[in-house]
């Protein structure tokens, strides 16, 4: 009996296409591709089909209309800068011969990655989700037509605000990525501070970091040449941020973002730096302790209350100080393991130093009032805590709350596996730790929805997903690093780094400009396993097939390499995992 065919249907038969009639991708790639549409057999099988386009001449690419789309908002930012030139409405010219500018003729493909790895027209970086529709931005062009005098505007522009139309415009451009920073906020109470009187405002800290990331996130379009003048107005702001305690969280929240900043650059003593600021303010004004008050007696609160925050007006702003704890705990966990130094956020059994603050919610939640306030017990000592020895523990089901606890997973397991040493080797009280860590990992993890859901999540969720299950799998690969010479921790290990290929197999091309750049050092962790099993194989004789290993660890190059086009200090690390993967290969 033949074999059945598992090619999906409508790619059966497979027929010679016309030159050019290929979609862009295995245009790109030189494959024989069907011309099937909405997408091709070749996309389907390598998970891509979101990233099958084809030009046809008949109208453009989601690409196409997404560069003119920035093209335009650039145009319109040089406007606002330089008003002596926008007399008359601006034409723009484009020299049809620079492969860095955008026109309908030009290939999407002559955008590439400095990589020497060869990547997909959607490898440049974009502000804007690629299945936008092009008709809602058409009418926010039109409708910016009716400017107030332009000697106004570019007063305004030199203070220290921008206007208000290119304040509202850098804040669209931010908002769909404000979850790839960990930044969680009321989008509709951020939109309606721009236009309060300057004291209900929000700190101008927060507001030129958001700036500063919004030019950022639009490299490398000449929005990005605005980078020095917003990050020189938020830490100029810095000043006043720390004098005024009511703008404290506004303050903590910047620290935040200015840290991810300078660390996904590679200014690494910069964003270690701000990290630090922004835990210890934490720690200082109570955010790790967010309801603590209802459950603590009056006598108790008054004799630590020389740096309280005053109650939250109502459930989200409850709820936004709850959000801005978390985005402390996960930059300081994840990156204290990244940089290899100590966590900086303490979570003892001190009544002073526990963290006690509910599991974060969906601010939607906040909206409607269903608020945990929590019990005052240990939040994440609970979590760690064997099964049936916690009670009273309530939520942190959310996709953020599964997000925190993949951070403290990351970071636990880390900091027990570089404690380890030989003479420890009989201590119980290590290989107590080191089970109650790999349970609590192996717990978690079968609680994760399974990758061939991802595609059926909202996109906010499947980007939280995708970093929780890759923190997940490098929590055991550090664990049991140290122990690689151990056939159980190898064949763990082996399985950890596998799993993280697996999970970065099902990241479309879209997917990688909202993606945490924390998640590349997940993609160097099992690729340094992987490297470490093919030396081995290329050992043995007669030599072990390595083909399949070898395509894994060009899985993660691959994807290291294209998240670097993003943030940069991931460039290094893929230069890093090729120098070593060379190493090996020259020893052949």
């Amino acid at each position: 009996m033949a074999e059945k065919s598992t090619v999906p249907s409508g790619h059966q038969h497979p027929t010679s296409l016309q030159r050019g009639k290929a979609c862009l991708r295995c245009r790109k790639r030189k494959m024989r591709c069907d011309g099937s549409k909405p997408a091709c057999a070749q996309c389907v099988r390598a998970k891509k089909s979101d990233a099958c386009e084809y030009d046809d001449g008949k109208g453009k690419t989601r690409t196409q209309l997404m560069r003119e789309h920035i093209a335009r908002l650039e145009s319109r930012i040089k406007e606002l800068e330089m008003p002596e030139m926008a007399t008359s409405p601006p034409i723009t010219l484009f020299d049809p011969h620079a492969p860095a500018y955008f026109s309908e003729s030009s290939s999407p493909s002559s955008h590439n990655s400095p990589s020497t790895l060869s990547l997909s027209a959607s490898a440049s970086p974009s502000p804007f989700p690629l299945d936008m529709d092009s008709s809602p931005w058409d009418a926010q062009w039109a409708s910016m037509t009716d400017f107030p005098a332009l000697g106004s505007v570019a007063d305004s522009y030199g203070s220290e605000d921008p206007p208000l139309e290119l304040a509202q415009m850098l804040l669209d451009i931010f908002l769909p990525h404000r979850h790839q920073c960990g930044f969680e906020v009321h989008v509709g109470r951020l939109r309606e501070s721009l236009t309060l009187p300057r004291s209900e405002q929000r700190h101008p800290v927060l507001m030129n970091s958001i700036y500063l990331w919004a030019c950022y996130l639009s490299r490398p379009t000449s929005l990005c040449e605005h980078e020095p003048l917003y990050l020189s107005r938020a830490l100029a702001a810095v000043s006043d941020a720390i004098s005024n305690p009511a703008k404290v969280v506004d303050f903590i929240q910047a620290s935040c973002l200015l840290a991810i900043y300078f660390l996904s650059n590679g200014r690494v003593f910069e964003g270690s730096y701000h990290a630090s600021v922004a835990a210890s303010l934490a720690i200082q004004w109570g955010l790790h302790q967010v309801g603590a008050e209802d459950c603590t007696p009056r006598n108790v609160i008054s004799e630590r209350s020389a740096f309280r925050l005053d109650p939250a007006k109502d459930s989200i702003e409850q709820g936004e100080r709850i959000l801005t704890f978390w985005q402390v705990y996960n930059l300081d966990r994840c990156w204290s393991v990244a940089l290899q130094r100590p966590a900086t956020l303490p979570d003892s059994k001190h009544p002073w130093t526990a963290v006690s603050t509910p599991w974060p919610q969906r601010m939607e939640e906040y909206e409607t009032g269903e608020l945990d306030i929590g019990h005052g017990s240990p939040t994440i000592q609970a979590f760690f805590a064997p099964q049936g020895h916690v009670q009273n523990v309530t939520g942190g089901f959310s996709s953020l709350a599964m997000r925190v606890k993949a951070s403290a997973l990351f970071e636990g397991a880390s900091r027990l596996s570089s404690s380890w040493s030989p003479r420890l080797s009989s201590s119980s009280s290590f290989t107590d730790s080191f089970r109650t860590i790999e349970h609590t990992i192996t717990r978690f993890t079968t609680t994760l929805l399974p990758l061939h859901q991802l595609a059926a999540t909202m996109p906010d969720d499947k980007y939280h997903l995708i970093a929780i299950h890759s923190l997940a799998h490098a929590s055991m690969i550090c664990l049991h690093e140290h122990f690689l010479d151990d056939q159980v921790s190898r064949e763990v290990l082996l399985r950890g780094a596998r799993s993280i290929v697996a999970v970065a197999k099902y990241i479309g091309d879209a997917d990688y400009d909202f993606l945490d750049p924390l998640i590349g050092y997940c993609w160097v962790s099992a690729a340094r396993i992987l490297i470490t099993d093919l030396v081995q194989l290329q050992a043995t004789w007669p030599m072990a097939n390595t083909s399949e290993i070898r395509g894994e660890i060009g899985t993660l190059l691959y994807s290291l390499t294209k998240l670097s086009t993003r943030f940069p200090l991931l460039g290094f690390q893929a230069s890093k995992v090729q120098k070593l993967l060379d190493a090996n290969q020259l020893g052949q």
